[in-house]
């Protein structure tokens, strides 16, 4: 069940006209925060952000379902069932059975799917996916939709980003040719 702000900030996405993709992830936002506080678990970092996407549809989140080829077909039957579901609305009555089975299940899954290095992982297989142009493509247009502010502060979290990798560089950098003088030296020592 996603809590009140979650909807609240997906409403407040869908009013500034942010894409459909925007505002179901403060769904998926909310599912990883709950495998982190341990409310729940997941198997892996799909699963949480499934769950995230499940959620965000039948609140009524015009998220599409996956195209043809893209995802099993069980996966976009389960899509276009909670389409149909957020359109309607609301169901009044909730199997309390399934819904607990469904937590318990949960609940014995690990919370690794939300680590630092797991969301990490997610992140890059799911961009070596996309292009260079498609990922250009959607950095601009998120650039075109924040608003000063937005871009200010996220101006100043890539600098923080650079200031940190810089040293990291550098180091490899000093490194690597102090390695390719010990191999001269050793093959100096071999031919005499």
């Amino acid at each position: 069940m996603p809590e009140k702000k979650t909807i609240e900030k997906a409403r407040k996405d869908k009013s500034e006209g942010k894409a459909p993709s925007t505002q179901a992830g403060e769904f998926v936002h909310q599912e990883i925060e709950h495998v982190k506080e341990g409310k729940h678990g997941a198997r892996s970092t799909k699963q949480a952000i499934a769950i995230g996407l499940s959620e965000a549809r039948r609140a009524g989140v015009k998220v599409p379902a996956p195209k043809k080829g893209t995802a099993s077909e069980a996966t976009r039957h389960k899509a276009e069932a909670d389409n149909k579901a957020g359109a309607k609305g609301a169901k009044k009555t909730v199997s309390r059975k399934r819904s607990q089975a469904t937590t318990a299940a949960l609940k014995k899954e690990g919370h690794s799917a939300a680590s630092h290095q797991a969301l990490s992982q997610q992140a890059k297989s799911a961009a070596s996916k996309r292009t260079v142009a498609e990922r250009s493509a959607a950095a601009r247009k998120a650039a075109r939709t924040k608003g000063a502010e937005e871009r200010s502060e996220a101006a100043k979290k890539a600098a923080k980003t650079r200031a940190k990798k810089a040293p990291a560089k550098k180091a490899a950098a000093k490194k690597a040719p102090a390695k390719k003088s010990a191999a001269k030296k050793s093959a100096a020592k071999k031919s005499s």
